[in-house]
């Protein structure tokens, strides 16, 4: 099928992921729409973290030996793509955990021990309505410790933020805003830098959860306005067990280490100790090593294909999505219904069926979705709903997988007996 905006290789690029050749049970071939959860993995990347162990294991930025040295090399080689992924000024500034709610926490936890960026009683810190719980309770458990107060933008009918209140809402008592760049719930791409810009009219730093967007989205972490940016190397393409944190170099050196440990040392007596400076100060004892390589050959591999290209598939594929879904009788999407507002995941509801059974019946026809509250739980109590049923694409994402969906979803309806 012709969509203009798809990937022109699709074909070639699902032939790079081997699971998609999967077939399930029943001999229902595997239609993998929960890309937003977990993306899949090309073989390069599989093949770079076998090669690594099979031939260069060991510990790195210790042992010296020959290993050692190649081990470290390409740890700190990926270190270099992903500064070059997000184009950051330094490649000091990025800094690997093991996901993105670790680097929240990180974040959220220093802010509150000391130093000129300090948050205390009287502070408010910023976040909205449709954040993944990652960027909620951090910013709770900060503010309940401190005495500063938490505040949110709420969400408008059609799942965008409201600015209606941004000038009530980031005040001179602002130390901290942070939110979603592209909601895991609602799809919703949020103006980012209009938000950013107006923190730092107050002196407020902003955090951005990019967990949904640095997969489809080009990402450059300057432009955005962000002060702190974060996402997870399992959603874009990447192994699990590896996370990122970017930050302005001011701002990374005026937070105090998050885990003690080694290598994130300079010196230790036992009277006191001396920190290592960035981005060794937060990578406290033996870090996710092939998973840093795996997620170097990661995003080596997105940017071959090209973040434009990916972007504009994902928008064709979500645009194709919305229209297959509107034919389904009693469903109901959940956020912006145009798809240049949005990301490629999509919620939704069908009147008369728990959205637990839809997944179940979608996965007797080999389709994967999600159903669930999605780590989103406000933005659903905002629309009145205890969970949804969310469809996710990705680059590998052809139109006959939604119209497989589509199809199923009509199924699904007829299973339990629903009229027109």
């Amino acid at each position: 099928m012709s969509i203009p905006g798809l990937l022109p290789e699709l074909e070639v690029i699902r032939k790079d992921f081997p699971i998609l050749e999967r077939v399930l049970d029943g001999g229902r071939p595997l239609v993998y729409l929960d890309s937003a959860n977990t993306s899949q993995k090309p073989q390069v990347v599989i093949d770079t973290m076998v090669d690594h162990l099979e031939h260069h294991n060991a510990n790195v930025a210790r042992a010296m030996h020959q290993l050692g040295a190649e081990s470290s090399e390409a740890f700190e080689a990926a270190r270099d793509k992903v500064a070059a992924f997000i184009k950051a000024p330094s490649r000091d500034e990025v800094i690997f955990t093991k996901n993105a709610t670790e680097a929240l926490n990180l974040v959220a936890n220093t802010l509150a021990w000391r130093g000129d960026l300090q948050v205390g009683e009287g502070d408010e810190v910023v976040i909205t309505e449709m954040e993944h719980h990652s960027n909620i309770v951090p910013w709770q458990l900060l503010t309940e410790r401190t005495g500063a107060t938490l505040r949110w933008f709420g969400l408008t009918d059609d799942g965008r933020l409201d600015l209606s209140d941004i000038d009530e809402l980031i005040t001179e008592r602002t130390k901290v805003v942070s939110l979603a760049w592209v909601s895991n719930m609602l799809g919703t791409i949020n103006p980012v830098r209009e938000i950013a810009d107006r923190a730092h009219q107050v002196g407020a730093i902003v955090v951005v959860d990019a967990s949904q967007a640095a997969p489809q989205l080009p990402v450059d972490v300057v432009a955005s306005g962000a002060d702190v940016l974060v996402f997870t190397g399992h959603k874009v393409v990447g192994p699990t067990g590896i996370g990122v944190l970017w930050g302005r170099r001011e701002v990374l050196e005026a937070l105090p280490p998050f885990h003690g440990g080694g290598e994130m040392i300079e010196t230790v007596r036992m009277e006191r100790s001396t920190y290592a400076g960035i981005p060794h100060k937060f990578e406290a004892g033996t870090p996710p090593i092939v998973e840093a390589v795996g997620l170097g050959a990661a995003v080596d591999y997105l940017g071959h294909v090209g973040m434009d290209a990916i972007h504009a598939h994902e928008q064709a594929i979500t645009a194709y999505a919305l229209e297959g879904l509107r034919t389904v009788p009693g469903l109901t999407v959940m956020g912006p219904l145009d798809a240049a507002s949005r990301g490629g995941a999509i919620s939704f509801e069908i009147t008369g069926v728990h959205p637990h059974d839809v997944a179940q019946v979608l996965d007797s026809r080999g389709i994967a979705v999600r159903a669930g509250h999605h780590c989103a739980k406000p933005a659903h109590a905002r629309f009145g709903v205890q969970s949804s049923t969310r469809m996710s694409s990705y680059l590998y994402t052809t139109p006959a997988e939604i119209d497989a969906l589509v199809d199923g979803l009509n199924y699904t309806r007829s299973y339990f007996k629903l009229g027109e």
